[in-house]
């Protein structure tokens, strides 16, 4: 009777700041669905020339990159090399300063101009961010609650951002799997049983804006005979892929960093004249993180040509390595189902589950998260058949791009002051 008297008080306390955290989320998902509003109707459903929609690229692009490398520098990046550095036993009181709730606000007005330009960047980075820091802002606020008292700091922060991108995308077990693999040096109950029911509450208020490539009753059947091949092929081809992409990121990311440190101005006009040249040559299939190609993807319609394919690869590259308020996995994915887009002689049925199969070969390889990776194209694809073959393809993706990737985005973040983006550059 004392144990469930003691267990009580807990539950309640993580649920309720699940409700919380649920709340917290919307100003993200509006703001993403701004993005794809903008995207859709100024771009794709557009009948003049594009002109007005590359001017507003070019504006707001300009807009964020001179107040994330400025005034609002605290707010750039995707937000999660804080929670990554306190796992690696990095200084606390200095670390936690970059992981407050203070950070999360200079990124909201970040991210509105974001989602103007059509940054090919998604929310999931700084959802977990916000979610780790609400939950430090509690523990530092309430110490003695017992739901936390015992739990150390790199725990607590690792527990708010799984939950944080769980809440976000409606699924607590994705949040779950994100923390074990990518957040937290602790896999045990401790971990799990707190992401999941803050994130189990926060499914309940947050909103679904934001998120197009969320389907539903998907069911493509058993997996294809004549798709066997081409699946193979795929998971070599998104291995490479993705490994290529980290290896060109990481010391983009430092060139660019120095280009805007020395010279601000003129590359922050370079940097945006690009993107709204990538939004042009794509006709708007560049910009956002993808998610309007991806959910045409998975359900076995084009999503975009190859040559999108390499308009959203540089615009990727461009935006993550200049810091955007935004992180790589929903564009990784959407890269990853590009692969799939010659294949128009198969059905439709193949094309999908081959989107999908590419979608998590690429991912996985880019980031090393071989279980999450899978689990998050299958809540985003939704059909329950696919889901063993999806942790096939990406845990042998993930073994062939271990050899060849080097250190991840968020690795390089972590273990490098040079790739931290709040060390980048000053103000």
């Amino acid at each position: 009777m004392n144990q469930h008297r003691n267990v009580l008080p807990a539950l309640v306390v993580w649920l309720g700041l699940g409700f919380l955290l649920g709340l917290a989320e919307w100003p993200y998902q509006l703001l993403s669905e701004l993005g794809f509003v903008l995207q859709q109707r100024l771009w794709l459903q557009a009948q003049a020339p594009p002109l007005l929609p590359a001017a507003l690229v070019f504006s707001a692009a300009a807009a964020t990159l001179c107040l994330a490398w400025g005034p609002l520098a605290r707010g750039r990046g995707g937000g999660i090399t804080p929670v990554l550095a306190l796992q690696q036993g990095a200084e606390e009181t200095a670390t936690l300063d970059r992981l407050d709730l203070r950070t999360q606000l200079c990124r909201l007005p970040l991210m509105v101009l974001t989602h103007l330009a059509g940054f090919s960047v998604g929310v999931e980075s700084p959802s977990a961010a916000l979610g780790a820091a609400l939950l430090l802002a509690f523990r530092q606020r309430w110490p003695a609650v017992r739901a936390w008292a015992s739990l150390p700091i790199p725990l607590v922060a690792a527990i708010g951002g799984g939950a944080g991108l769980g809440a976000a995308f409606r699924s607590p077990l994705l949040g779950a799997a994100y923390a074990i693999e990518e957040l937290s040096r602790e896999k045990g109950i401790s971990l799990v049983t707190p992401t999941i029911l803050l994130a189990g509450s926060g499914t309940l208020v947050v909103s679904s804006l934001g998120q197009p490539a969320r389907l539903v009753g998907l069911e493509f059947g058993p997996f294809c005979s004549e798709a066997w091949l081409w699946a193979v092929m795929l998971t070599v081809l998104g291995a490479l892929l993705g490994s290529l992409f980290v290896r060109v990121l990481i010391p983009l990311a430092g060139w660019l960093a120095g280009r805007l440190r020395a010279y601000r101005l003129p590359a922050v006009l370079a940097v945006a004249c690009v993107l709204a040249v990538l939004a042009w040559l794509s006709g708007g299939l560049s910009l956002n993180d993808g998610s309007i190609s991806l959910a045409a993807a998975l359900q076995g319609e084009g999503g975009g040509s190859m040559a999108t394919l390499l308009w959203r690869f540089l615009a990727s590259l461009i935006s993550i390595a200049a810091a955007a308020p935004g992180g790589l996995m929903h564009d990784t994915m959407t890269l990853g189902s590009l692969l799939a887009s010659p294949l128009t002689f198969l059905s439709v049925d193949a094309r999908g589950q081959l989107a999908a199969v590419g979608s998590v070969a690429l991912f996985a390889a880019a980031n090393r998260t071989p279980l999450f990776s899978a689990l998050f194209v299958f809540t985003l694809q939704g059909d329950p058949q696919l889901l063993p073959l999806l942790l096939l393809v990406s845990a042998v993706s993930g073994a062939l791009a271990e050899r060849i990737r080097g250190l991840t985005w968020n690795e390089a973040q972590a273990q490098s002051p040079s790739f931290n983006p709040s060390k980048i550059a000053g103000p």
